[in-house]
């Protein structure tokens, strides 16, 4: 566009004051509001001690405007993903202060009543303006420093590729901004090239065919999102408006990919890339072409002899070139073919076993939709073993009902067989309706982990999950019950129901994981069970948490209405007998 600039800050100061910056719950915001809100946030980080400050909202446009003004006041901020009470401990022995949507115990700053005057100058290029953590998906994460020099190129790297594709068209998200991908696409990017932005993100597929269908737009939306979309909605209005969609943060599957093609009219536009190195390659999958990808504007690639991916570019703090994980071949034409990660290879009892290898073998089964394959060790000094989490197709689940476990275990294995010894097969089998995502759409070491049940039983005893809204007081979920719960044997074997305390103690559970509760149940008030939960029903869990009267709120409803609600209180010490 003609008046883009990669430093947000002068995109801004270009534009008219009844110029729309974006929309929000009360509707439009002007660059004369925003202004506002950037001045309002600068008066209160200017009474905020400290260089380095945690940043966290729901809101799109509030977030842009507190994150422009800490690098206005040339102080850092700290990219959480989210406020569970692990991310706010790990937090706080690296920040100086909470801004935001934290919870009380982090004393989150009060925000200013009055705002100051805002000069929109330039950034500070080599000033190091965000440190950003990895997913976890890998590993445990890391923070990563960035300077606003790496982003604001990697900003005009997105501009000169894809911005004629998408000239004014609108942001719309199901991702967040608390993650590097969506700060970059859905409020950088979009700030600097004057296209409004869309505040809060998209959870409900429902809520998104709306909204596609009201203006041009372009969607900015995660693998797990995209496979999730339902064929039975009316997308065809959507078709009309929608410029086109971004996929990033994992791999986009091919059939997902046409999929959403059919249904939106747009196969979506890939990004691959990481936290630590930012934008690398991208692709649009064509039927019949070779899966490769093309580099961004300014970023080198080479293969090292041991078919490892170099990546060199002005999105890293670094001139020289960064050695990464993923195992690469070029092209003739200089396009990139990846070829899984060299990091995914464990030793068990001597060999070499690739997990990466192990999937791709499972995915070619007809049975097979999804896997993930993860080692651990059994106790300290012991050997690794293997663990395989699969989501089947319509045909395995099927074929896993009939046969029972036992066998469908015998069934992987066999297909695994050939590939490696009897010794480094899998020792546990856990069959999904869906892969557990978190707010990014990322399936995390850690969320598989929690899957693992070792109590004998391998019947699910939680539903599918996915967190849909977070604030300090509220979370919101989306929960899909598999027809396969330990808690359905009994209740009942005609019409499977869930039962009501085990209901209860899924709210504790989730409560106590995105909250500090007290230790104590105290009691339970106006307990309600108004409809069943049946399972593969996808159901909201909502929960608001009361500080001050230690209590939690809950309710169970879909479409079909409330299903389940009360309040709980808590205590710090058991009453007295």
């Amino acid at each position: 566009m003609s008046d883009f600039s990669p430093d947000p800050c002068l995109a801004l100061a270009a534009r008219p004051g009844h110029a729309i910056i974006g929309w929000n719950a009360a509707g439009a915001v002007s660059h004369d509001d925003f202004l506002q809100r950037i001045g309002v946030w600068s008066a209160t980080i200017r009474n905020t001690a400290g260089t380095q400050l945690a940043l966290y909202f729901e809101d799109s446009l509030e977030f842009s405007a507190a994150l422009l003004a800490v690098w206005l006041e040339h102080k850092t901020v700290w990219l959480a993903a989210d406020t569970l009470p692990a991310t706010c401990l790990a937090l706080s022995t690296s920040v100086d202060a909470f801004l935001g949507e934290f919870p009380a115990e982090y004393q989150p700053v009060k925000v200013a009543v009055t705002a100051v005057p805002v000069i929109l100058k330039a950034l500070d290029p080599d000033f190091i303006g965000l440190v950003v953590h990895t997913s976890g998906s890998t590993g445990e994460p890391q923070a990563i420093p960035k300077k606003l020099s790496q982003l604001m190129s990697e900003v005009g790297s997105l501009e000169q590729v894809f911005g004629q594709r998408l000239s004014n068209a609108e942001i719309v998200a199901t991702v967040s901004h608390q993650h590097i991908y969506g700060l970059l696409f859905k409020v950088l990017w979009p700030l600097s090239a004057e296209r409004a932005i869309h505040a809060l993100s998209v959870n409900f597929p429902e809520q998104l065919a709306q909204i596609l269908a009201q203006r041009d737009c372009v969607l900015i939306a995660s693998p797990a999102h995209l496979k999730r979309l339902p064929e039975h909605l009316d997308w065809q209005a959507g078709k009309q408006r929608l410029r086109t969609i971004f996929s990033s943060g994992g791999p986009l599957a091919a059939e997902t990919a046409y999929a959403v093609g059919d249904m939106l009219g747009h196969v979506p536009y890939e990004v691959y890339g990481s936290s630590e190195t930012g934008g690398i390659a991208w692709r649009q999958r064509q039927a019949g072409a070779i899966e490769s990808w093309e580099a961004l504007p300014k970023v080198d690639l080479r293969i090292t002899e041991e078919d490892l991916l170099e990546v060199r570019s002005p999105h890293l703090d670094q001139t020289s070139w960064l050695r990464m994980a993923d195992k690469a071949q070029l092209t003739d034409s200089g396009r990139l073919l990846l070829q899984g990660r060299s990091d995914r290879i464990v030793k068990i009892e001597e060999k070499r076993i690739s997990l990466d290898a192990i999937e791709q073998a499972l995915l070619t089964s007809d049975l097979v939709s999804e896997v993930r394959v993860i080692a651990d060790h059994e106790a300290p000094g012991k050997r690794q073993k293997l663990s395989a989490f699969i989501v089947t197709t319509e045909e395995g689940g099927q074929q896993l009902a009939l046969e029972g476990k036992r066998a469908f275990n015998l069934r992987m294995r066999a297909i695994l067989s050939e590939l490696v010894e009897a010794i480094a097969l899998p020792r546990r089998w856990r069959y999904l309706d869906q892969m557990p995502v978190n707010a990014q759409g990322k399936t995390t070491l850690a969320q598989l982990h929690a899957l693992l049940d070792e109590a004998g039983d391998p019947r699910p005893r939680l539903p599918q999950i996915r967190l849909l809204e977070q604030t300090s007081e509220k979370v919101l979920f989306e929960l899909i019950v598999p027809a396969t719960l330990f808690y359905f044997d009994g209740h009942f074997s005609v019409a499977p129901v869930l039962p009501g305390v085990v209901q209860l103690d899924w709210v504790i559970k989730y409560a106590r994981e995105y909250f500090a509760l007290p230790p104590i149940f105290k009691s339970v008030h106006a307990l309600k069970f108004q409809h069943v939960i049946h399972p593969e029903v996808p159901v909201m869990l909502e929960l608001i948490h009361d500080v001050v009267k230690d209590s939690l709120q809950f309710r169970y409803f879909s479409e079909a209405g409330q299903h389940a609600g009360g309040r709980i209180i808590f205590a710090n010490e058991k009453p007295a007998c």
